[in-house]
């Protein structure tokens, strides 16, 4: 038996190779990765880290988070990557319900977390970031450093946990998807098959590693071919059009690209070497294709995936990439479109919900065993939510959202959560939460709300909830209305909710 995530990603790693290059111009080796996460794993199992554990991480991104989610594998811990905009009572809840063992955070937020730590039990360490400074005196980073750097492995099977990752529920309550060596192996694995990944090439790596787009698509897929990536800590378009130049690849959310597509230097010459744009987490707009491809004379592979399960399907590498589609399975993914409450499947062409079966789909959600058992169909499927359709070419077309789910800027976003949070600030009698087309972020999240006097100041109810939930959950407008659309049965027609409004950010 052996490390089975771990050892897979490196089967084939040429220790003297690159593998990132940091804003600051350094290097690291895949040498300097293998070391570095094996001091780093040596701190885990000082701190009495034991295989199954979970070791919570809200982190900036560094190469040093990197290390850690690479520690954690090779000492058998389960990885739960967080949000860096969720705010300390959300996070409370994270660590409460995964039963972490370890919480690691900024060093800035040490003092801000103590009281999470001891109202769960959960230990509280930092994470430094290597500087001029070097490091945060007392964290992980500086204790692991002058450790050795060779261990042996934890033996993980491919069935034990590797990572969880929370996803909103409808109902508020966060769900963790829990996801399993061989979920994480096996699609990087046909990621790098299908998009021909290879040693020679760079990544420009511009996306958050919290989310499974940038740790398990864009960084396993990267180890796992044996490539580099040029790391930037976040989205910044002046670095991202300095860096193309050096650059054949790129993965990106199509805010990624609309900000690009805005930038007169982004021209054919200035990509003209490159060989691949990937773009997913949110659907990017047919017009973007189009203005993309007679801007550069390439065209964006678009793909869908999910929290759940990882890249479902692809547009081909080569072949046609059809605009409004998210491809054909990956290699080992069924998928099929079915009738929601029967199950059986529909007629091609027809629209249902989609279903999921491979080796990518997690293993179900932590500690819901009633919630993973509606999730799944008996012969195994996974049910994603997605309204979709196959055309007659096999093209995958999703074409809604079953759950009211947003995604903005890539995250996915649930409306209940939002309302809760709405419906206790002063002055609201009820609200409703949509996303509705925005240029930039794919979705943007609009608040409708029902006043409960006409005092009600919608400035201060965003104020309200500011503690309460991350930048990135919060309205960009409140839309006051006398009253909420009902059908007969009382519920609320988010559907025409969001026809009212679909014009609201267009730039027409």
């Amino acid at each position: 038996m052996t490390n089975h995530l771990f050892d897979g990603l490196f089967y084939e790693a040429d220790p003297t190779a690159p593998f990132a290059v940091l804003p600051q111009g350094r290097t690291i080796s895949y040498q300097e990765v293998f070391d570095s996460s094996a001091q780093l794993a040596q701190v885990l199992i000082e701190l009495n880290v034991k295989p199954g554990d979970r070791v919570a991480a809200q982190v900036p991104k560094t190469i040093e988070a990197v290390f850690l989610y690479l520690a954690c594998l090779r000492c058998g811990a389960t990885f739960l990557p967080l949000n860096t905009a969720y705010t300390a009572a959300e996070l409370a809840y994270f660590v409460e319900d995964s039963g972490a063992k370890l919480l690691i955070c900024n060093p800035e937020n040490e003092q801000a977390y103590q009281e999470i730590s001891t109202a769960t039990g959960c230990r509280l360490e930092t994470l430094g970031a290597s500087n001029d400074l070097g490091f945060a005196d007392g964290s992980m980073t500086e204790r692991a450093a002058g450790r050795a750097t060779q261990i042996v492995n934890v033996d993980r099977d491919a069935g034990d946990l590797a990572a969880i990752l929370y996803t909103s529920g409808t109902t508020g309550r966060s769900k963790g998807a829990m996801l399993s060596h061989d979920n994480l192996l096996s699609n990087a694995q046909a990621l790098v098959e299908l998009w021909q990944f290879t040693r020679s090439d760079v990544l420009l790596h511009a996306l958050p590693i919290f989310h499974t787009h940038g740790l398990f698509v864009a960084v396993n897929t990267s180890l796992l071919a044996g490539s580099s990536m040029i790391f930037l800590p976040s989205f910044n378009l002046d670095a991202v059009i300095e860096k193309l130049p050096d650059s054949s690849t790129m993965m990106g959310v199509p805010t990624f690209y609309t900000r690009l597509l805005g930038d007169d230097r982004f021209n054919r010459d200035l990509v003209a070497h490159m060989r691949l744009f990937v773009s997913g987490s949110a659907p990017l707009l047919a017009d973007t294709h189009v203005e993309f491809e007679q801007r550069t004379g390439h065209r964006v592979l678009e793909r869908y995936g999910m929290t759940e399960t990882n890249m479902n399907t692809s547009n081909p590498f080569d072949g046609e990439r059809r605009a409004g589609t998210v491809g054909f399975p990956l290699p080992g993914v069924r998928v099929r479109v079915c009738e929601a409450e029967s199950g059986s499947e529909v007629l091609q062409g027809e629209v249902g919900v989609l279903e999921v079966s491979g080796p990518n789909v997690f293993a179900g959600y932590w500690n819901m065993p009633e919630k993973t058992a509606a999730e799944f169909r008996s012969d195994g499927f996974f049910i994603t939510g997605d309204l979709s359709r196959i055309d007659e070419d096999g093209y995958v077309h999703i074409v809604g959202r079953s759950k009211d789910l947003i995604i903005s800027g890539g995250l996915n976003i649930y409306p209940k959560e939002i309302e809760l949070a709405l419906d206790e600030q002063d002055g609201v009698l009820e609200s409703a939460v949509v996303g509705v087309p925005h240029p930039d972020f794919g979705e943007a999240v609009v608040a409708v709300v029902v006043p409960s006097s006409a005092s009600m100041d919608p400035d201060a109810v965003l104020a309200g909830i500011g503690d309460q939930l991350a930048r990135f959950k919060q309205p960009k407008r409140i839309h006051v209305v006398e009253e909420l659309p009902r059908n007969t049965m009382g519920k609320v027609q988010k559907n025409v909710l969001r026809d009212e409004l679909n014009d609201l950010f267009s730039t027409n």
